[in-house]
């Protein structure tokens, strides 16, 4: 498995052969990508869709097929743009990938915002690692082991606690930071940091990957 981050919560998987885009918002990097096979969208925020700007990418890219939460599926049809719906526990397959959805809502960002659609995602292949990005939520029980955990380091929905929190129930091998557009850089260190040193007993391997480039997993 192959990781590129490309800003905020917007990761680039190749993995079996297939070349997976996961969450491409507004403060993401992803116009002049080739060659995808899927792009998967959590939630409908703009943050993590861009749904402008999809046409253009799916435009560029004629074999990829959409697959999103149920909300954001409906706000694509809207647009002339077909996506399947993410369901949780039902699985799907692009190639000899393995997708399979967790959880369905977004975390509370405040009490006056009604909660909308986010299903994370649980992305398998045999002799591969696996990966769970999930969205904008941290109560999702992933159905499977999570070796990379796509970790959201900063929101306004979320605390350091609860991310710690949610590392050490998730037990994966490594984390991924995500969603840290908001971040200066001293706030971002701050943030890795905490997951590091208490996202598991004795601390846990953060992968930094802002500004690394595809990196093997």
């Amino acid at each position: 498995m192959q990781i590129t981050h490309l800003g905020h919560a917007c990761l680039l998987v190749d993995v079996a052969g297939s070349r997976l885009l996961l969450d491409p918002g507004a403060f993401s990097t992803y116009a002049d990508l080739t060659d995808l096979d899927a792009v998967l969208i959590t939630h409908q925020h703009p943050d993590h869709v861009e749904v402008d700007k999809l046409s253009a990418l799916l435009e560029r890219n004629p074999a990829a097929v959409v697959h999103a939460d149920p909300e954001t599926t409906k706000i694509l049809a809207e647009k002339e743009i077909p996506a399947t719906a993410t369901v949780v526990d039902e699985s799907f397959h692009i190639g000899d990938v393995v997708i399979i959805p967790a959880g369905d809502k977004h975390a509370v960002i405040n009490e006056y915002l009604p909660r909308i659609d986010n299903v994370g995602l649980l992305i398998t292949a045999q002799d591969e690692p696996s990966l769970f990005h999930p969205g904008d939520a941290l109560d999702a029980h992933p159905a499977g082991d999570v070796d990379v955990l796509a970790v959201p380091i900063n929101a306004p929905w979320c605390a350091a606690k609860e991310t710690v929190a949610f590392v050490r129930r998730i037990e994966p091998r490594v984390v991924v930071p995500i969603h840290d557009a908001l971040l200066s850089d001293i706030g971002r260190t701050f943030y890795i940091t905490q997951v590091g040193s208490f996202g598991r007993e004795g601390g846990i391997e953060v992968k930094d990957l802002k500004g690394a480039g595809a990196t093997n997993f």
